[in-house]
């Protein structure tokens, strides 16, 4: 049995279910991943994730590069060893957070020099350097360097599309782990043309799935929902897709139903630190008064640890009095509407009824 395999299980119209099959346990798709951006999921532990039926983690290749360092991470044991999850991970490459940091930062052919938002240290990320990062962390799934264009700017998507194109290979070229899989990232901004073109090379590298970057950073959700509309018809249908930062309940939805596999964001969890709450449709800020007095749940029909003990108004105080506690629960509510939504969406393609759950997923 090989390392990683992706078996695609059932299909109803363009949406996927599927079974991602790793060193570090089996995930069922359509899977949401919680973000560790810095090997822990915020505010929970691995046993909270456990219990919520999070099956897989994402963590950040640049922030441990910096910190603790992933030759520190590699002589503890590896990333699943060094934050106790025993469970599959993915790492993002870095490039995201590198190019995000566009004043401290100069990109070349070569690869990308910058500077750490820590402590203004000078590093060099190159995509031979990527890999080996992601190689001494360990995850199940690693990515290759790619650089995130402002999505409207054509002229700097097509220079950074033929930089990411380059990069893609070498990635290639300098993985080794044969347990670990390769991602390969698909730029173009909202650009058919673009996106097109670099489908077609990426998938012509031949790598073990494909993630879909710079979407959701800023263009109206009609261009992200095009993107990945034109992407369905050209992904292999045998290899996984990742929807790369993405990830509201709506977009769960609409993204499962353009052929994505998989998602994260670190919206559920950054929301919970700031006093919000995930609904199906929107959000709740507990720091306005009208939930001072409130004795009920988060919400009347969830289930999870938070609303089945606690009221609005208790909430809303431990937020205010800035308690940890406060942050925890919030986490706690916001990952299980997210773990829940993509479990309802597995069920729903499995039994043939995807487009009606859809529909009364919008009618609520």
């Amino acid at each position: 049995m090989t390392a990683f395999r992706f078996d695609l299980i059932a299909t109803d119209g363009r949406a996927r279910a599927g079974l991602l099959r790793t060193p570090h346990g089996d995930v069922p798709t359509p899977v949401f991943m919680p973000v560790g951006t810095q090997g822990t999921v915020k505010a929970v532990s691995p046993r909270d994730l456990k219990d919520l039926g999070a099956t897989m983690i994402l963590s950040n290749t640049y922030h441990l590069y910096l910190r603790p360092g992933d030759e520190r991470i590699a002589r503890l044991g590896g990333l699943h060893r060094f934050m106790a999850w025993d469970g599959p991970i993915l790492t993002d490459s870095g490039g995201f957070q590198v190019f995000s940091l566009a004043p401290m930062r100069r990109v070349d052919a070569d690869g990308v020099t910058f500077r750490s938002h820590i402590d203004g240290s000078e590093h060099r990320f190159t995509p031979e350097k990527v890999i080996a990062i992601q190689e001494n962390l360990g995850a199940d799934i690693i990515t290759c360097l790619d650089e995130c264009a402002p999505p409207t700017d054509y002229e700097y998507n097509r220079q950074a599309l033929e930089r990411t194109h380059a990069w893609a290979e070498r990635c290639r070229a300098a993985h080794r782990r044969a347990d670990q899989a390769l991602f390969g990232i698909v730029q173009g901004g909202v650009f058919p043309d673009l996106r097109e073109a670099s489908a077609r090379f990426i998938t012509g590298l031949g790598f073990a799935g494909y993630a879909i970057g710079g979407l959701s950073v800023g263009e109206p959700k009609e261009q992200t929902y095009a993107v990945l509309e034109l992407l369905d018809g050209l992904l292999p249908s045998d290899r996984p897709r990742y929807l790369m930062g993405v990830g509201t309940p709506e977009d769960l939805v609409e993204g499962v139903a353009r052929g994505v596999d998989m998602f994260d964001c670190v919206l559920p969890t950054r929301m919970a630190r700031n006093g919000g709450v995930l609904t199906r449709h929107g959000r709740l800020n507990l720091r306005n008064a009208c939930y001072a007095d409130d004795p009920g749940p988060l919400l009347p029909d969830c289930t999870c640890y938070t609303c089945t003990h606690f009221s609005r108004a208790y909430l809303r105080h431990l937020i205010l009095a800035n308690e940890i506690l406060g942050a925890h629960l919030l986490t706690l509510h916001n990952l299980h509407l997210m773990l829940t939504i993509v479990r309802e969406i597995r069920e729903s393609i499995l039994a043939g009824r995807f487009a009606a759950y859809r529909e009364a997923f919008w009618r609520e």
